[in-house]
């Protein structure tokens, strides 16, 4: 199945460390990030989910419930979380779906064949509130995910999702950003009332509004 930006994330019901979960009714009215790894007892892996642990306080100010997911069997997921807890000095803290007959590695093309057929990629599927893909990416397994660019993208995508307006290049959440296009120079004074600089006609930009 092919997922492209805006569609619907499919909706599936999974057994996880933290009990039986429908996507949809699980993420409720908030954010979701759903993202896969290669295999349990791996290094690069063991890393990247010892992270998300750390971060739970960084996603839960912003309304993301963060899930995991591999083909590999319940029993293999209760026996890694104590080596992610050891070695990485943490606390799993988010469920791990379980998923050996691959179903829902499959329902969001996780297996590359031509990287590997046994094991999921590093995909990452952001979802927003409305069961939208807001955000796709997809990581090799030798490469570990940038968790701190994974908020940084959420903080664009929640902002520019209730204000008119882009982020810049290297955006960090409290920089100025870029007005739309679709916005005319007479309406950004009652839209920004921070004010604007025009650089270009088709480049304006204004102080953060949310801030």
């Amino acid at each position: 199945m092919t997922l492209r930006l805006g569609d619907e994330a499919p909706n599936f019901t999974a057994e996880t460390t933290e009990g039986t979960i429908n996507l949809h009714e699980w993420l409720g009215n908030g954010w979701g990030i759903l993202f896969s790894h290669p295999a349990d007892f791996t290094p690069v892996c063991t890393t990247e989910l010892g992270m998300v642990a750390k971060s739970k306080s960084d996603f839960d100010k912003r309304n993301v419930k963060v899930i995991a997911i591999s083909v590999d069997p319940m029993d293999a997921h209760h026996k890694w979380v104590s080596d992610i807890n050891e070695t990485q000095n943490t606390t799993v803290n988010f469920p791990m779906i379980a998923d050996p007959d691959k179903t829902i590695a499959n329902l969001y093309d996780m297996i590359h064949p031509n990287s590997s057929d046994k094991m999921t990629v590093r995909s990452v599927f952001v979802i927003g509130p409305d069961k939208k893909i807001k955000l796709m990416l997809t990581y090799p397994a030798s490469t570990g995910r940038n968790f701190n660019e994974l908020l940084r993208t959420i903080d664009s995508l929640q902002l520019t999702a209730n204000y008119s307006v882009a982020t810049p290049a290297n955006w960090q959440n409290g920089d100025d950003c870029i007005i739309v296009n679709s916005i005319s120079d007479d309406d950004i004074p009652s839209k920004f009332p921070k004010g604007y600089t025009k650089v270009k006609p088709y480049l304006r930009t204004t102080p953060q509004p949310n801030l």
